[in-house]
C-alpha cells in the first residue's frame, strides 16, 4: 500500500501492469491505479478501457483474481457495529485499533481493503461522486455488474444475516433488556421469529442456489415485519428508560441490537431483485456498503454521540424535575426563594469562617484538602436537608427544565413571548437567590469573626486579610478563572444528581428498601416505606451536594500539590470572604480595594452562573437533539421582551402571560409518580 499518490497517470499504470496477462495477487497494481484515478478525469479512464479491450480484459481478470475466495462476512457482521456491551471497553478498543490496527485474516475482503486504501472513507466519497453512468460502465467492464446474483456472494450474505440474528437474539433475551419492554412479554419474541425465518431462508438456498427474492415474496414480507418489530422493541425500550431508568450497559446493548437489526435489513434488501436493473444497482450497493461500514469502523465521535446521548437525556430529565422547583411564579414563591437563599447564606457565612480557621491547622496538603472538602460538603448537605438553597446550584437544574420545555413537540414553535416570560421568571428567581445568599453570608461571617475576636481577644482574620482581598481583585488574581472552575463543578454536581436519580430508578432502590425483609422485621413496614420515600426524594441531592463540596474543597490543595494556580471562587463564599478581609483590616482599606472587591463578588456570581448554565444547556440541548439554530428566534424574542419589560426580570410583576407559562411548565414537566 502506498501512502502517497503515484506520479504515474492511469494510462501508464494500466499499460505497465496489464498489457499482458497479470496473474499476480499483489495489491500494488490496484493501489497505484486507484491513486492515479483520483487525479484523472474518470471519463478518460472509461474511454481508455473501452478502446483497449485486451488491457481491460487483463485488468478484469486481475481484479477477479485478487478477490477470489475472499470472504466478506466480517465486513457485514463486525464493521461499524459495537463489539463490546459497555462504553469504556468499546472506547478503549477503538482507540487501540486507531493507533495499532488489529491483525486481520489475509483471506478476507477486510484485509484487502486495509491494504489497498489508507483512507477508505475518502475512496468511498470518490466513487460515490462519480457520474452514475460511468460507475455503471466500470462495473460492466470489470465483470462486477452481476455480482449480487453469484451463488458465493448470496451464500455470504445469508451467512452474515444468520450470524447477526444469532447474536441479536442472545442480546435481546437478556433479563435486563427484556425488562425494558414489558409490553412484549405477552407477544411472540420477534427476534426468535426473525432468526427462524433467516435459517429457513438459508436452508432453502442450500437446496436451490439460484434462489431469488422479490419484494412481493411472502418470506421477504415476513422478514421485513419481524425486523420492524425488533426495531420497535428497541424504540419502546428507549422510551421506557424514563420510567424504568437505564444503565450504561443496557444502553450499549440496545444500541448494539439496533445496529445489528438494521444491518440485517440493509443486507436482505440486497437480495431483493424485482427487475433486471436491480442486479447492477444492488451489486454496486454491496460494494458501497462494505466500504461505508469499513470507513466508520473505528469512529470514536460516533461512538461517544450514540452512547452518551440517551444517558445525558435521562440525567437532564431527572435534573429537570428538580429545576422546576427553582422557577418562581408568584410573589409568595419569590419571597420564599429569598428566605431559602437567606438560610443558605447564613450557613455559608459560617463555612467561610470555618475554612479560614482550618487554614491555620498545621498539616499536609492532603489533610487540608480533607478538612476543606468536609467543611464544604457537610455545609452543602445541611443546606439541602434544611430546605435552604445555594443560588448557583440552580442553573444546572433550570437549564435542563428550560430545554425540556422547548423540546416538547410544538413548543419550539410556540410564541417566543410566552417562553421569554418564562425566562424572566427564571432570571428573577436566580436574582433573588443571589441577593438572599449575599445579603446574609456577608453579615453572618462578620458577626462570627467579631464574636471570636471578643471571645479570644484576637482578630483571627488579620493574617488572611491580604490574601482574601487580593483574591477579590480580578487584575491581581485569577478570580474569573477560579469562578469558572466553580461553575464547572456546579455543572458536574447537576450531572451527579441526575445520574443518581436515574440509577435509583433503574436499580429500583426505593422499592428494594420498602420491601426489604430485614428492615421490615427490625423497624416495621411503616419505617421501611418512610425510608424508601426519603431515599427517593433526598439521596440524589445529598450525594451531589457532598461531591460538590469535595470538589470545591480539594481544588486549591490539589493545585498546590501539582504546582498549578488552581482554586475556586463562589459568589456566596466571596461575599463572606470580603467580610473577613474587611474585618482583618479593621475596615481601613482604600476605596479602590473596596469597590473592586464588591464588584468582583458579583462578577464571580456572573461567571458561576454563566459557565454552569451554558454547560447544562449544551448537555440538555444535545441530549434532546436540538440545535442552537432552532431557537435563535426565541433568543431574539427574549432580548426584545427584556427591552420592553426589564423590571419583570428582577421583580415578580403580574402579567397576562402568567397562566400560559404555568401551563407550559405543567404540561412538560412530569411529576415523580408519572415518571417513576
Amino acid at each position: 500500500m502506498k501512502l502517497f499518490k503515484s506520479g504515474n497517470n492511469f494510462e501508464s499504470v494500466l499499460k505497465k501492469y496489464f498489457s499482458f496477462k497479470n496473474e499476480t495477487i499483489s495489491l500494488e497494481p490496484f493501489s497505484e491505479f486507484l491513486e492515479s484515478a483520483k487525479s484523472a478525469d474518470f471519463t478518460d479512464i472509461i474511454n481508455f478501457l473501452r478502446n483497449n479491450s485486451q488491457i481491460a480484459e487483463n485488468f478484469k481478470k486481475y481484479i477477479h483474481n485478487i478477490f477470489r475466495d475472499k470472504t466478506f462476512n466480517l465486513s457485514l457482521t463486525e464493521a461499524n457495529i459495537l463489539s463490546e456491551n459497555a462504553f469504556v471497553p468499546e472506547l478503549k478498543k477503538r482507540i487501540l485499533n486507531k493507533v495499532l490496527p488489529p491483525i486481520v485474516n489475509e483471506h478476507t475482503i477486510w484485509y484487502t481493503i486495509d491494504n489497498l486504501s489508507f483512507t477508505p472513507k475518502k475512496d468511498l466519497e470518490f466513487l460515490q461522486n462519480l457520474p452514475e453512468n460511468e460507475i455503471d460502465e466500470l462495473f460492466r467492464i470489470l465483470g462486477l455488474s452481476d455480482l449480487i446474483i453469484k451463488p458465493k456472494v448470496k451464500k455470504e450474505l445469508l451467512f452474515s444475516m444468520n450470524i447477526l440474528s444469532w447474536r441479536v437474539t442472545g442480546s435481546a433475551m437478556e433479563v435486563e433488556v427484556v425488562r425494558m419492554a414489558p409490553q412484549y412479554r405477552n407477544f411472540d419474541n420477534p427476534f426468535l421469529a426473525l432468526q427462524n425465518e433467516l435459517e429457513e431462508l438459508a436452508a432453502e438456498f442450500e437446496k436451490n442456489p439460484e434462489l431469488q427474492l422479490h419484494s412481493k415474496d411472502s418470506r421477504y414480507k415476513q422478514i421485513k415485519i419481524y425486523i420492524e418489530q425488533c426495531l420497535e422493541f428497541v424504540n419502546i425500550s428507549f422510551k421506557n428508560s424514563s420510567k424504568y431508568g437505564i444503565s450504561g450497559k443496557i444502553n450499549q446493548s440496545l444500541l448494539k441490537i439496533r445496529q445489528q437489526v438494521q444491518r440485517i435489513y440493509e443486507t436482505v434488501q440486497l437480495l431483493v431483485i424485482d427487475e433486471e436493473k436491480y442486479i447492477l444497482i444492488n451489486s454496486k450497493q454491496l460494494i458501497f456498503n462494505i466500504l461505508s461500514y469499513k470507513s466508520h469502523r473505528n469512529n470514536i465521535s460516533e461512538l461517544i454521540n450514540d452512547s452518551t446521548r440517551l444517558i445525558s437525556h435521562l440525567i437532564t430529565n431527572h435534573t429537570a424535575e428538580t429545576g422546576a422547583h427553582y422557577i418562581t411564579s408568584t410573589r409568595k414563591e419569590y419571597m420564599t426563594m429569598f428566605y431559602k437563599a437567606s438560610g443558605g447564606g447564613i450557613i455559608v457565612g459560617a463555612l467561610c469562617v470555618l475554612k479560614m480557621l482550618y487554614g491555620y491547622v498545621p498539616g499536609s496538603d492532603f489533610s487540608h484538602a480533607f478538612l476543606y472538602s468536609m467543611n464544604y460538603a457537610m455545609g452543602f448537605v445541611m443546606i439541602y436537608l434544611m430546605g435552604f438553597t445555594l443560588a448557583t446550584k440552580q442553573p444546572a437544574m433550570t437549564a435542563a427544565t428550560m430545554t425540556k420545555v422547548l423540546s416538547e413537540e410544538g413548543n419550539i414553535k410556540t410564541d417566543s413571548k410566552e417562553f421569554a416570560h418564562l425566562v424572566s421568571k427564571l432570571f428573577r428567581s436566580q436574582f433573588i437567590a443571589f441577593v438572599g445568599n449575599v445579603l446574609l453570608s456577608f453579615p453572618i461571617a462578620l458577626i462570627i469573626i467579631y464574636g471570636l475576636d471578643v471571645f479570644f481577644s484576637q482578630n483571627l482574620a488579620v493574617e488572611r486579610s491580604d490574601k482574601l482581598l487580593k483574591d477579590l481583585d480580578p487584575f491581581k488574581s485569577k478570580a474569573i478563572l477560579h469562578a469558572s472552575i466553580a461553575g464547572f463543578y456546579l455543572f458536574i454536581s447537576g450531572i451527579i444528581s441526575g445520574n443518581i436519580g436515574n440509577n435509583s430508578v433503574f436499580y429500583q432502590i426505593p422499592e428494594r428498601i420498602s420491601k426489604n425483609l430485614s428492615i421490615r422485621r427490625l423497624f416495621g413496614k411503616n419505617f421501611a416505606k418512610s425510608l424508601s420515600k426519603y431515599y427517593a426524594k433526598n439521596w440524589p441531592g445529598i450525594v451531589s451536594n457532598f461531591w460538590f463540596g469535595v470538589f470545591l474543597g480539594a481544588t486549591a490543595p490539589v493545585g498546590l500539590f501539582l504546582g498549578l494556580d488552581l482554586d475556586i471562587r463562589h459568589i456566596t463564599f466571596a461575599a463572606g470572604n470580603f467580610a473577613l478581609g474587611l474585618y482583618g483590616k479593621d475596615f481601613t482599606i482604600d476605596s479602590y480595594t473596596f469597590w473592586i472587591s464588591l464588584f468582583t463578588v458579583f462578577l464571580i456570581g456572573f461567571f458561576n452562573f454563566a459557565v454552569s448554565f451554558s454547560l447544562s444547556m449544551f448537555l440538555a440541548f444535545r441530549s434532546r437533539k436540538l440545535n442552537f439554530g432552532q431557537v435563535s428566534e426565541i433568543y431574539k424574542g427574549i432580548f426584545k421582551y427584556f427591552l420592553k419589560n426589564p423590571l419583570r426580570f428582577f421583580i415578580p410583576l403580574r402579567s397576562g402571560l402568567d397562566k400560559k407559562t404555568d401551563d407550559l411548565m405543567s404540561n412538560t414537566i412530569p411529576t415523580k409518580s408519572e415518571d417513576h
